[in-house]
């Protein structure tokens, strides 16, 4: 039991001491930066195991909000040249790229749901109809390692225009045809960077980085870029995601 107290305490400071990589966000945490002042800051007592485990949820949460705090919708993420693009570029999920789902492009329909004035399903044809730009940025994966590619799609603040969408909102959720679900926030959703992308390299998305779509952000960190999207969502509601309801911060800013 001690042993499990002192690894949750060394994961309590590890993740709260990642914060002060950004100048911006050491001024936010000011000198909390001890499980004593921790648990001043979050209001738990630090007494007992559970309130160890408790104090590493409420940094997660801590971590996420100063996070949107700091996030500048203006600014821009580093763009690349082609020369830069990784080849081949690494495929990351939670299962093997011989288990990619496989969507039916004649079949598919992107479903709509929540806070969208207008939610009548999108078929392939209609979407790729849509405004076209690319983007050649870099991928930033949580387990350390990061790749160049080119995306191309609609802006994602053009699409939930054309929708209705509720862009008062605090949420946007995705639905994906390999059971992955994430959310992010809104202001990432209105970055000028962030695609509802369908082609990659210039070529219609292969099935192992997203078919029939995926979210590009290249503020977020990977896991926070849904891929084989079946349906969006807008909401009030905190939605969760797959890894972040495991554990991971929420907000993801890469």
């Amino acid at each position: 039991m001690t042993r499990d107290i002192k690894n949750d305490e060394e994961a309590i400071l590890k993740e709260a001491n990642g914060l002060l990589k950004d100048p911006a966000k050491r001024r936010l945490l000011g000198n909390v930066l001890t499980l004593g002042g921790l648990s001043l800051a979050t209001g738990i007592a630090l007494n007992h195991y559970g309130s160890v485990r408790e104090i590493l949820k409420a940094v997660s949460r801590f971590n996420d909000g100063a996070q949107g705090l700091i996030f500048n919708p203006d600014a821009l993420a580093p763009t690349y040249s082609e020369a830069d693009i990784k080849e081949p570029f690494p495929f990351n999920a939670f299962y093997s790229v011989d288990k990619a789902p496989v969507v039916d492009p004649g079949s598919f329909r992107l479903a709509l749901a929540g806070k969208i004035a207008d939610r009548r399903p999108w078929d392939l044809p209609a979407l790729y109809a849509l405004p076209h730009t690319e983007q050649i940025t870099r991928h930033i994966c949580v387990e350390g390692w990061s790749a160049i590619g080119r995306w191309g799609g609609v802006v994602f603040s053009e699409f939930l225009k054309r929708v209705g969408a509720d862009t008062t909102c605090k949420y946007v959720g995705f639905k994906c045809a390999d059971g992955y679900f994430t959310s992010i926030d809104m202001p990432t959703a209105l970055h000028s960077q962030t695609l509802l992308a369908f082609t990659f390299d210039g070529q219609l998305l292969p099935a192992k980085y997203g078919f029939p779509m995926k979210l590009r952000m290249p503020t977020k960190l990977g896991y926070k870029n849904p891929k084989h999207i079946v349906e969006i969502f807008v909401t009030n509601v905190y939605p969760g995601g797959y890894w972040e309801d495991m554990g991971y911060n929420w907000f993801g800013g890469s």
